[in-house]
């Protein structure tokens, strides 16, 4: 039977945080039906910023058939996306295979076997693809090739689709009746344009209807006198991580009282009073407030500002305190990545043919698209 092409698609997001990913997928001409999450500020900034759809505010593995079934209504459920969390298999700690937090991916598998979609795409950090994780990397594909679905995973880096941001994901699709697509390059070396950085992404906070939201510089201030008096004296871009930057940039009465010699490897484990340069996108954007500072004034980062690095448009409202604002912002997909692989998703074809699920797994990274790593 010939080919059908598709158009926009009905989604519904899980584990969808605040729904960067769903923002991005609509913006690409999608229709989000649902998003599901367990963090109540979360969902309530969902709702807000996704009117149309359905929110559920719970533990997914209470949301049985008949909740789910009530919630989408009649609609059709054509892609299940998703963020699992991704704390079992980051980079950072022990990364265990059985990790009680990597068992959260068979409720993701057992909401597409109930709605049936023809595509599910889900991201998670690049530790997933990590040689440790192969076991649970291959667990996961057999699940969804056992359903059918042809699967691949890509490592994608947001500042390379737009976002003003160094954040490298890892995301995994799959296909019903059809082939994988993903998004090449768009920005920076590899792409046509270049990349976005804070100075252009910080240009207005205005939302459309001329308000700003989530800016209180005020609740920005740091608190601790020595390192607001040290802010001053560190340039955009730059921050305190061995004795060399301490010495090139603090007078010497505002050195850190440490013995640099008895640090392991000679440094501090994180970059102190790190300032976001503003001729670069920004380094990827966590969920604590703390992380970051301003590049010229002596305090941490707006909720807005993080937010506008991640690629957020400003009329996209957070909801909560300010921490639940930050560990939304930090935990979302970036809507443009979520644009650019909702813009191939809508140029995949599909067949009647039931798809053949390929024999071996084949995980390819974003510095080289011609030579995919066989798992």
């Amino acid at each position: 039977m010939a080919s059908k092409r598709s158009g926009g698609m009905t989604f519904i997001d899980l584990f969808s945080g605040c729904g960067g990913l769903s923002y991005g997928l609509e913006m690409a001409g999608h229709h989000c039906l649902l998003g599901v999450d367990m963090d109540a500020h979360a969902i309530k900034s969902f709702k807000r910023n996704h009117p149309d759809a359905a929110a559920w505010n719970g533990d997914i593995k209470k949301l049985d058939a008949r909740t789910l079934k009530k919630l989408i209504g009649t609609n059709k459920v054509d892609m299940v996306v998703g963020g699992p969390p991704c704390q079992g298999f980051s980079t950072v700690g022990k990364g265990e295979v059985e990790d009680d937090r990597n068992q959260l991916f068979r409720q993701f598998v057992r909401v597409v076997k109930e709605t049936k979609p023809r595509v599910v795409l889900f991201e998670n950090v690049t530790g997933l693809v990590a040689k440790k994780n192969a076991p649970i990397l291959k667990k996961i594909f057999k699940m969804f090739e056992d359903l059918g679905y042809s699967m691949e995973a890509r490592v994608l880096s947001a500042e390379e689709y737009g976002v003003p941001e160094v954040r490298r994901r890892t995301i995994i699709m799959g296909v019903k009746g059809g082939e994988c697509r993903f998004p090449r390059p768009s920005h920076g070396s590899r792409g046509n344009g270049k990349v976005v950085t804070v100075r252009e992404a910080w240009k207005s906070f205005k939302a459309r209807d001329g308000k700003v939201y989530n800016h209180d510089t005020e609740l920005a201030q740091v608190t601790k006198k020595e390192d607001r008096a040290r802010l001053k004296f560190i340039p955009a871009g730059k921050g305190i991580r061995y004795r060399e930057d301490e010495k090139a940039f603090l007078p010497k009465k505002l050195w850190f009282d440490v013995d640099w010699d008895q640090l392991r490897e000679g440094r501090f484990r994180q970059t102190r009073l790190q300032r976001l340069a503003w001729n670069r996108p920004a380094p990827t954007i966590l969920t604590a407030r703390t992380s970051y500072y301003h590049p010229a004034e002596p305090r941490f980062l707006t909720p807005r500002e993080a937010a506008a690095c991640q690629g957020f448009p400003n009329d996209f409202v957070f909801e909560g305190p300010q921490t639940a604002q930050f560990r939304q912002i930090g935990n979302a997909v970036p809507p443009l990545l979520g644009r650019a692989l909702g813009a191939e998703v809508r140029k995949l074809t599909f067949t009647a043919r039931k798809s053949k699920a390929p024999a071996k797994l084949v995980v390819t990274n974003v510095f080289d698209y011609a030579q995919p790593t066989q798992l």
